[in-house]
C-alpha cells in the first residue's frame, strides 16, 4: 500500500471495511440493540438480576461495536476531504495530519477485521486468566509477576477493568500463581492463544554471579461461566479448605481464615480466592472458577475428540508459546505464528496486540484446517 496515492489507500480501508461491515451484519445488530433496548425498559427485568446484566452487557457490547464501525466509516469520509484540502492548499502540516489519520485508521480497521475472526461458543465471554512460575526457582517466581503486570497493563491500556482473585506470593521474590478476570466482551476469545508455556531467558538478577538464567510460567485462560452452562459437580469430588490470605514476605492480608481454596479431586483442578474479606464469596468465587476450568476442560476434550475424527494430526497447539529474551540480545518470538519484536521492555509493559492478532489469525486457520 505504500506506493499508493492516498485516494488509492483510501479506496483500500474502505473496501477492507465493507468487508467488515458485512461479517459483523450491522443491521442485524441495530435490529437486536432495539429489541434490547425495550427489554431494559421493562421494570420486571430487574426481578432476575442475572438475566438483567446478560441483557443489559449485551446491549452495551453491541452499542459498542455500532458506534466503533459508524465512527471509523465517518474518519474515512473525512479523511478524503482532509487530503484535498492539504493538496488545495499545499499544506504540509495538514498532510501530514492526514498521514497521522489514515496510518490510526489502517490500524483500527485491522483490529476490526480480527474481531470477526471471534465467533467461537465462547469467545464473547469475559476472560479467567490463571498464571503459574514453572521451572526456574525465584527466576520463575519473578517472571510469572511479570507476566501478570504484563497482562493487567494490556487490560489497562485498553481500559478494561480487571479484578484479581487469588495471589500466592512466594517466599524470596514473585509469585507462585494468580488469577484474575479481564471483564470486557470478547476478551476470552482475545486472550484464549496466550495459553501456554512462556519462557524467559536474561541475567538473573537473583544470582551473584550474573549468570544467565532460563525461567518459565504457565498461562492459563478460560471463559467465565455463565447462568446457561451446565457444569455438574459433585460436591463428593471437592476438598475444600480455609486459609488466611498473605502478602509478599508471608505478611498477613487480614486477620481471619476467609481465603477459600478448592480442589477437584478428579482433576486435580485447583481453585482459590482471597480477594473479598467473606469466606462464603470467596468460596462462591473459588467455585465459579471450578466451573470456568472445568467448561473450558470440556471444550477442549470435545475439540481433541473431533480432531481424532477428522484425523488431524494437530490435535494439539502444544504448550510452549512464547520466548522472551533479554540476554545476551534483545528479542521476543511467538513461537507458534513466529511474530517477532526486538522491544521485550514494550511488549512487558503491555504492548502486546500484534502478538494477540497474530495468534487469533493463527488459531483461526488451524481450526478451519486446509481447504
Amino acid at each position: 500500500m505504500a506506493d499508493l496515492d492516498p485516494a488509492e489507500k483510501i479506496k483500500e480501508l474502505s473496501s477492507t471495511l465493507a468487508s467488515v461491515e458485512s461479517v459483523l451484519d450491522l443491521d442485524a445488530k441495530r435490529t437486536e440493540i432495539e429489541q434490547l433496548r425495550e427489554q431494559s425498559a421493562d421494570p420486571e427485568l430487574w426481578e432476575d438480576p442475572d438475566n438483567a446484566q446478560k441483557v443489559t452487557r449485551r446491549l452495551s457490547n453491541l452499542e459498542s461495536i455500532v458506534t466503533k464501525v459508524n465512527g471509523i466509516r465517518q474518519r474515512l469520509d473525512d479523511l478524503g476531504v482532509l487530503y484535498e484540502l492539504a493538496e488545495a492548499e499545499d499544506d504540509a502540516d495538514t498532510r501530514a495530519e492526514a498521514d497521522r489519520e489514515l496510518a490510526a485508521l489502517r490500524k483500527e480497521i485491522g483490529e476490526l477485521e480480527v474481531r470477526t475472526l471471534l465467533n467461537g461458543p465462547y469467545d464473547e465471554r469475559e476472560a479467567l486468566v490463571s498464571i503459574n512460575s514453572q521451572a526456574g526457582g525465584v527466576d520463575a517466581a519473578d517472571w510469572a509477576q511479570m507476566l501478570q503486570r504484563m497482562y493487567l497493563r494490556w487490560a489497562e491500556r485498553h481500559g478494561y477493568p480487571t479484578e484479581i482473585y487469588e495471589t500466592s506470593y512466594a517466599e524470596e521474590a514473585g509469585i507462585k500463581s494468580t488469577s484474575f478476570a479481564v471483564k470486557a466482551p470478547f476478551a476470552y476469545g482475545t486472550l484464549r492463544g496466550e495459553h501456554g508455556t512462556h519462557r524467559l531467558v536474561r541475567i538473573s538478577p537473583f544470582d551473584n554471579q550474573n549468570r544467565r538464567q532460563t525461567s518459565f510460567a504457565g498461562v492459563d485462560v478460560v471463559p467465565v461461566v455463565e447462568k446457561s452452562d451446565h457444569i455438574d459437580i459433585d460436591e463428593g469430588d471437592l476438598r475444600i479448605d480455609v486459609y488466611r490470605s498473605s502478602g509478599p514476605g508471608g505478611q498477613g492480608v487480614n486477620t481471619t481464615d476467609s481465603a477459600v481454596r478448592i480442589t477437584h479431586l478428579p482433576t486435580g483442578i485447583v481453585t482459590s480466592c482471597q480477594n473479598e474479606r467473606s469466606q462464603l464469596q470467596n468460596r462462591a468465587t473459588a467455585m465459579s472458577m471450578l466451573q470456568a476450568k472445568l467448561l473450558e476442560r470440556k471444550r477442549r476434550e470435545e475439540k481433541a475428540e473431533l480432531d481424532e475424527l477428522r484425523g488431524d494430526s494437530v490435535s494439539s497447539w502444544g504448550t510452549q508459546m512464547r520466548n522472551y529474551v533479554l540476554q545476551p540480545y534483545q528479542s521476543v518470538k511467538d513461537v507458534r505464528t513466529g511474530l517477532e519484536s526486538g522491544n521485550p521492555s514494550g511488549i512487558l509493559d503491555g504492548d502486546i496486540d500484534d502478538f494477540i492478532d497474530a495468534e487469533i489469525r493463527w488459531m483461526r486457520s488451524q481450526e478451519q484446517g486446509p481447504e
